[in-house]
């Protein structure tokens, strides 16, 4: 059973296991259905489209309803990580909660030996173990938001785009006459689509105003509430005045203070090592400390080489070669032994 969104990558994922011989079924999830209308009703038009691609690959399509476990155990969080001042990551929640337990369970359910999904990432099975690799094409690797992935969601999962390049996919997607071989990739909150993020926030939690001050305490702006800013932000401060543009340095949740800084680089954006928590390990924890290795702090950066050290297995502490600008609490960190994810937590304090 293939997760089909009505997007060009589970379109040739599907493709791919029927050429290889797999006895297919396509499975639309609806996770989302708080506020549909004319507008922000994206499900409506990707079903349309996951039903175009499935009648013109000729395989079944079922739909499931997954909203309620969407709401209980990926969009609650989001909102109780940015009501306690945090960056929450929903995709990784999506895909540990929904599309990785959920829907495997459902497709299991139902019978089907495997699920598969158009996520560009590798497995590697050995010695009856299952590793998380990254994508042969790094430009749209996903491995970053996987890192929460168990052995007993690995096993039985295909990546079928995992060798592939996203120039190939397109091709073949034209070649095939799919009719959405040039749909753009989605983005925007996972399964909730692309929206005025601070407005679509601010439906959940309320409008807070408070004071903007710079590192010597005078007040240089006003915000309308901590969880509409992230460390590093620079867009929607409204802070005039001259000299270099002004960033976020941090939120006083207590006092309902945001404090910013100018200058892109401001040493108080700098930090040399992290501290992460609920630590997963894909492959079980190292036994040898401390660890060298490369870490992500964010899903675009480039890897950056590390030690890692450990008291306990679900906490660790991340001493980066160079200065990182602004981690983010609540944020994912996901460590890598060059192109294998060795596993990932949320950043607690920097």
């Amino acid at each position: 059973m293939v997760g089909l969104s009505g997007g060009v990558d589970s379109g040739i994922a599907a493709s791919h296991l029927k050429q290889d011989g797999w006895n297919v079924t396509a499975l639309f999830m609806k996770n989302w259905e708080e506020d549909d209308d004319e507008v922000y009703c994206a499900a409506r038009e990707d079903l349309a489209m996951a039903t175009q691609v499935s009648d013109a690959l000729d395989i079944p399509l079922r739909t499931v309803n997954f909203s309620h476990e969407y709401w209980e155990r990926v969009f609650a969080i989001f909102l109780r990580e940015y009501r306690a001042g945090r960056t929450p990551n929903p995709d990784v929640l999506c895909n540990r909660e929904i599309k990785f337990k959920e829907f495997l369970s459902y497709a299991q359910h139902l019978g089907s030996e495997r699920i598969a999904t158009g996520h560009y990432a590798r497995i590697e099975e050995s010695s009856g173990a299952f590793f998380l690799n990254k994508a042969q094409d790094l430009s749209k690797d996903q491995s970053y938001f996987l890192h929460a992935l168990g052995q007993s969601a690995l096993a039985p999962t295909l990546f079928p785009l995992g060798e592939l390049k996203k120039t190939d996919v397109r091709e073949e997607a034209t070649a095939l006459g799919l009719p959405n071989a040039q749909r753009k990739d989605s983005t925007g909150i996972c399964f909730i689509g692309e929206r005025r993020f601070n407005e679509f926030l601010a439906r959940y939690l309320p409008v807070t105003p408070g004071r903007i001050q710079n590192l010597e305490g005078e007040v240089v702006g006003e915000h309308q509430g901590l969880w509409f800013y992230t460390l590093g932000q620079r867009q929607g401060l409204d802070i005039g005045g001259p000299g270099e543009p002004w960033y976020v340095a941090g939120k006083d949740m207590e006092h309902n203070v945001l404090t910013v800084i100018q200058g892109h680089d401001h040493p108080a954006l700098m930090r040399q090592s992290v501290a992460v928590h609920e630590m997963h390990w894909i492959n079980g924890a190292p036994k040898n400390w401390p660890l060298r290795c490369q870490a992500k702090t964010r899903y675009r950066q480039t890897d950056q080489p590390c030690t890692v050290q450990s008291n306990t297995p679900d906490r660790i502490e991340v001493v980066f070669d160079d200065l990182q600008r602004a981690p983010t609490p609540g944020q994912s960190l996901v460590l890598y032994d060059n192109e294998r994810v060795l596993g990932g937590g949320v950043i607690d304090q920097t």
